[in-house]
Formats: structure tokens, C-alpha cells, sequence
């Protein structure tokens, strides 16, 4: 009310009886509320009392009283570093990143300390403060790709390479597919096509996943179109005949039926819902681009979707779909085969027991 109504001093009074009252302990959460009057403090000074020297004051009290060593607020470094840059003291701004980063190292410092250095154009700087911010947080992901795209659209590919490759070595990665798709979406912009493939190897030794299967053989999928074209460009410097004959005997889509082939048998021992998801991509693959035949083929792995009943825990039952694939049925059938023979050879054995005793008897 007092600030609405223009009582610069009251007002003043008012926030300094305010934060005067500290924090019962030490927990960030009987913080958060605290530190907003002094943002709203320094917020008064430069907006509504002009006091520049006031507001960074205020600002800079505020840092020192935060216990740093415990926790910290990225937002009062930022809020205070973009108030020196409004009063144009760049030098001043990247102190406070630097103390900010020094005191207690946080993602939103770092970003938009890079941030303020590619706005002014100093990459070298920029690259120096990704490299602290790797070396402080290696397991960062959106870190890693940011550098690595920033490299990139500097024209600077071989940088941006060497990049993913040091991120996908590091052991911990909070997120480490989203490092994986960058790399290999980056590389495909690049048409760098074998190298792709070689990532998408090297990344299923890493994992089986099925959606990194399916994401390999789209990736071949869309590709197989300018291989088409790079081989009908080769035809053409041949005699026409020969480019008739060569033509027809050129199956554009084996290769990816292939990697198909493959994951089915990589995903033999993964759970059924993987391999299922699999077939049902393979069967929408064949329908558009296969014929009747390699369909069938497709449509013989289908598992069948059976009913079956279970205990819940707590001693009901409850119905649940499970999947029996085609080689299950088989093994069963042969299962069955082997237990009737067993109890077959068993029941010989007891008729032929049966048979001696009474032998013995009459004798």
C-alpha cells in the first residue's frame, strides 16, 4: 500500500523491518519465501525509487546472508547480474556469474552465463564456460548437446563430433538417449549416412531397446530413396539394356527387411510386448511396401492374444493378455509329445511289472 501510494521511505522501512526477520533455520524451504522480499526489495528501489546504488545494495546484502555452503537461489544471482547489465556494467554481470558458479555451481547459472556470451559474439568464452560446466556436471545431457549443437552451427563439425563422442563415454548420464538422438540426428542433417549406422550399432551394444531397433530401421528406410537415386544415376552411364536387366533384380527394400530379421532374433528373449511392437511395425512395413508373400512370412511370427487368469495379491484373481508366440506353440507341442511318451513308456514298464508278478505266482 505505502509503495502505491508513493511513500518511498515508508515503504523502505517496511522491507528493511521485513527482512530483518530471519529465517528459523537453515532448510531452503523456510527460505524461499524470505528471499522473494528481498528480490521484491530490490525490485523498489530500481523501479520505483531510481536508486540504482540502493538496489545493489540490496542485491549484494542479500547474497551474502544466503548460507551458500548449504543451498542457494539461482534466481537472485540472475536477477542480480541482468540489473548490472541493464546499467551496462558487463564486467560487473560476469563477476557475479563467476561467484555464482564459484559459491554453488547450478544449470540455470551456467546457461544464462552462455547465454549473455553468445549474445555478445564471445564464443572462446563461451566454449571455456561449457567446459567448466561439463567438468563440474558430466552427466548432464542437455549440457553436452547444447555444446555440440552451438559447435555445429558455428560451422564446426568436427568440435561438435568430438563432443557426443566424449558425452556418450561418460558413465553416468542422466539422460543418455536424449545425447544418443542428437548425435545421430545431427550426423544425418550432415548426411553423413555409414557413420549413422555405425552409431546405431554402437548404440545396441549398449542396449536392446526395441524403439532403438525401430529407429534404425526407419533410418534405413529413409535413406533407401537416395541410394535408389545414386544407383539409377550410376545406371545411367551404362547401355541401356544393361540398366533394364540391373534394375528389376534391385530390391530397395531388403536391407531394411533384413534389420528386421535381425531385431526379431536380437528381441527372441525381451518381453513380449517389445517383440510384439516390433511385428506389428514390420506387418505396416510389409502392407506398404512388400507384396503378398513377404507378408505371409510377417504374419506367421504374429503371436496369438490369449486370456489367462492370475492371483492379484490379495487372494482374488484377475484376467490379464499374454501373448504365445508361434515357437512357444512348438515347444509346447513338443513338450506334450515328450510327456505322453514318458507316461506311455511308464505305463508299458508298470503292465510289464504286472505281467512278471503274475508269472512269479502261477510258477
Amino acid at each position: 500500500m505505502e509503495e502505491i501510494n508513493g511513500e518511498i521511505e515508508k515503504t523502505r522501512e517496511i522491507y528493511e523491518r521485513s527482512i530483518g526477520n530471519l529465517p528459523p533455520t537453515n532448510e531452503k524451504k523456510h527460505w524461499k519465501r524470505y528471499i522473494y522480499l528481498w528480490i521484491n526489495y530490490a525490485l523498489f528501489e530500481e523501479l520505483i525509487s531510481k536508486d540504482m546504488e540502493r538496489a545493489r545494495s540490496v542485491y549484494s546484502e542479500c547474497i551474502k546472508l544466503i548460507p551458500h555452503k548449504e543451498f542457494s537461489f539461482s534466481k537472485i544471482w540472475i536477477l542480480y547480474a541482468n540489473f548490472e547489465i541493464r546499467q551496462l556494467n558487463l564486467d560487473k554481470a560476469r563477476l557475479i556469474y563467476g561467484q555464482a558458479i564459484g559459491r554453488h555451481p547450478k544449470s540455470k547459472i551456467f546457461d544464462q552465463y552462455i547465454h549473455l556470451e553468445i549474445e555478445l559474439g564471445n564464443f572462446d568464452r563461451v566454449r571455456t564456460l561449457y567446459e567448466k560446466y561439463l567438468e563440474i556436471m558430466p552427466d548432464n545431457c542437455d549440457a553436452w548437446c547444447k555444446f555440440a549443437q552451438l559447435e555445429t552451427e558455428l560451422g564446426e563439425t568436427v568440435r561438435a563430433r568430438a563432443i557426443f563422442e566424449l558425452a556418450i563415454q561418460q558413465p553416468n548420464l542422466d539422460r543418455p538417449e536424449v545425447v544418443w538422438k542428437d548425435f545421430i540426428d545431427s550426423e544425418i542433417q550432415l548426411k553423413q549416412f555409414d557413420f549413422v549406422k555405425q552409431l546405431y550399432r554402437r548404440l545396441l551394444e549398449k542396449t536392446n531397446h526395441v524403439k532403438v531397433w525401430i529407429g534404425f530401421i526407419k533410418f534405413v528406410h529413409s535413406i533407401k530413396d537416395k541410394q535408389q537415386q545414386q544407383q539409377q544415376q550410376q545406371l545411367k552411364q551404362e547401355d541401356d539394356s544393361t540398366t533394364t536387366t540391373t534394375t528389376t533384380n534391385i530390391d530397395i527394400n531388403q536391407p531394411t527387411r533384413e534389420i528386421f530379421n535381425e531385431a526379431h532374433k536380437a528381441l527372441s528373449n525381451s518381453d513380449k510386448e517389445e517383440r510384439l511392437l516390433l511385428l506389428e511395425s514390420w506387418k505396416e512395413f510389409e502392407q506398404t511396401f512388400g507384396n503378398q508373400e513377404t507378408l505371409n512370412q510377417v504374419l506367421k511370427k504374429i503371436p496369438q492374444r490369449v486370456i489367462k487368469r492370475r492371483s492379484d495379491g490379495s487372494g482374488g484373481i484377475e484376467e490379464y493378455f499374454d501373448y504365445i508366440f508361434p515357437e512357444e506353440e512348438k515347444s509346447t507341442q513338443t513338450s506334450l509329445k515328450l510327456l505322453e511318451a514318458a507316461q506311455r513308456w511308464k505305463k508299458l514298464k508298470q503292465q510289464q511289472e504286472l505281467q512278471k508278478q503274475q508269472q512269479q505266482q502261477e510258477s
